[in-house]
């Protein structure tokens, strides 16, 4: 199939945002739903789109992430709102625990200016970040480094973050899948989130609007295992629902 020059502004869209809306699209391309529908399932069926309830989305691996240089630029603005609004919610004089991620990597810019924070990462970067703050305590996981994105993973590094109960964990994530689950690509990252997850008294979920739908293959968590949702557009169906059920607080940046 050679897409006509409609449908390659389509793919240009979704690739430029990884997933979009139909409705949303149809308004972009001003075209009636029923046309983008057709224009969509025609892509899909080539295979240079992935359908979801109600949108679209690139087609991506369940079993290895977009490189890390790449996801830094990939929706900046987006994450820079969701670090904002989750830095207006940490209180000063609080422990922390931020995993390894993109999105906890602008939340820690985002904390430059709080005082007496102590927080706790696997993330290099992240520890980087933060040292600038000189009212901020920064303590690093120990471990094995992953030298694609700096972060800290393995038995070691659990061992260390269960020595420790923290007021809030700060966690990404890179896919939120329509059955409630939280997912990731590396099961040595899983168990270190994991491990995080359960040692906070609180857990912050920060995602940007991509994560929805989007498929990996490592469970991390489910959607009742988080507090509350820091993400930068209106959640997708079938998302409002579980996220009531699951009684999580939703944020959105704008």
């Amino acid at each position: 199939m050679s897409p006509n020059p409609r449908q390659m502004l389509l793919l240009q869209a979704v690739q430029a945002q990884g997933s979009v809306m139909l409705d949303q699209l149809a308004a972009t391309l001003g075209v009636t739903l029923q046309t983008m529908r057709r224009d969509v399932q025609r892509l899909a069926d080539e295979g240079l789109l992935t359908r979801f309830h109600g949108g679209v989305r690139v087609p991506s691996s369940t079993t290895e992430n977009i490189a890390h240089q790449q996801r830094t630029t990939l929706h900046a603005e987006g994450k820079a709102r969701i670090a904002q609004a989750v830095a207006r919610e940490v209180p000063n004089d609080c422990s922390l625990i931020l995993n390894i991620g993109t999105t906890t990597e602008a939340i820690a810019q985002a904390l430059l200016r709080h005082t007496g924070l102590r927080v706790i990462t696997n993330n290099l970067n992240v520890a980087l970040t933060l040292s600038a703050n000189p009212q901020c305590e920064v303590i690093v996981a120990g471990g094995v480094l992953r030298g694609r994105d700096r972060g800290v993973v393995g038995e070691a590094a659990i061992d260390f973050i269960r020595q420790f109960k923290v007021d809030i964990a700060l966690v990404g994530i890179s896919g939120i899948e329509a059955d409630g689950t939280l997912r990731d690509y590396d099961y040595r990252e899983v168990k270190v989130s994991q491990a995080i997850m359960a040692h906070a008294r609180e857990v912050w979920l920060a995602a940007d609007h991509s994560k929805f739908n989007r498929p990996a293959m490592v469970e991390v968590a489910r959607l009742s295992g988080i507090d509350r949702l820091f993400t930068d557009a209106p959640v997708p169906e079938p998302f409002p629902a579980l996220l009531h059920d699951a009684q999580v607080r939703c944020h959105v940046a704008t």
